[in-house]
């Protein structure tokens, strides 16, 4: 693939700084600079506008962040060897990217930038599903970001919009569903990277709800860990490992004793949560 933004072809760069995928950080690098153009602009105009970037890796996604007007780019990238292949994009750009060495589990965000920010990442797939839990337990809420644009495996993103009685429906479509609206926006083939992943990939992106329904976050996720934990069983036999007897929480709840955690949308969730002593 040719350059279009006056840097060297990503195969170029990779092979100069050593980069070969390491299977253990979950390194897929996209090198089709159309596609990591296509994942920018499906966050929104940039222009002006702050971005994090988890795992930049040879920096494929950031050089289009920066080419589609971000006015400032956030790396954050744990493996070393990336760092010159980085500065370079960086001296390319002046003053627009800032590289994070670190991992990204143990980065304090929100503390990055003042203001909202968006964060836009092929995520690594080792740590995908841990970030968005954090950032989706954000506090305060509305939280420091004003999107997400991410990518995950398409399983994954398949249980961040399921709904009652989607197979893929748990715990994770009721948390996301609660606090933000998702939607998967494109699939990229596993032919898109090096080394192709065996699985589909698929670009979700989020948007935080100003105001969710009110509940207590904790509560609501020792809710959905209980109904989940035992998905099969009819909540009044699952709600059991609360501690508490299940039948008065769910008829304050207003939902069925025989009814399963499949069943119930994020709204019963959060009754059940407000419930909850």
């Amino acid at each position: 693939m040719i350059a279009q933004d006056g840097l060297p072809p990503l195969r170029d760069v990779i092979t100069r700084y050593g980069l070969q995928p390491v299977k253990a950080l979950g390194q897929n690098f996209l090198l089709d600079l159309n596609l990591t153009g296509r994942i920018a602009r499906a966050a929104g105009p940039l222009s002006g506008a702050t971005v994090i970037e988890v795992g930049p890796g040879p920096g494929g996604l950031t050089r289009a962040l920066l080419a589609e007007g971000a006015s400032k780019v956030i790396a954050i990238e744990r493996d070393r060897r990336c760092l010159d292949a980085l500065a370079e994009i960086a001296a390319h750009y002046p003053g627009r990217l800032d590289v994070i060495e670190g991992d990204a589990l143990a980065v304090d965000m929100a503390a990055l930038a003042p203001g909202p920010v968006r964060i836009v990442a092929n995520l690594p797939y080792n740590i995908a599903t841990p970030l968005l839990i954090g950032w989706l337990q954000a506090e305060p809420w509305p939280p420091f970001y004003e999107s997400m644009t991410l990518m995950f495996q398409r399983e994954v993103a398949e249980r961040i919009v399921a709904t009652p009685d989607d197979d893929a429906y748990g715990r994770l479509g009721v948390m996301a569903g609660w606090r933000t609206e998702a939607q998967i926006l494109f699939d990229i083939s596993p032919k898109a990277f090096t080394p192709p992943p065996k699985v589909t990939s698929s670009v979700v992106h989020f948007r935080p709800r100003p105001t969710p329904l009110p509940c207590d976050r904790a509560k609501l996720e020792r809710v959905t860990a209980a109904a989940f934990g035992q998905r099969r069983k009819m909540l009044r036999q699952s709600l059991k490992t609360l501690g508490v007897d299940p039948l008065p929480l769910l008829a304050t709840a207003g939902i069925n004793e025989t009814a399963r955690a499949e069943e119930i949308d994020v709204p019963g969730f959060v009754r059940l949560a407000n419930a909850l002593p």
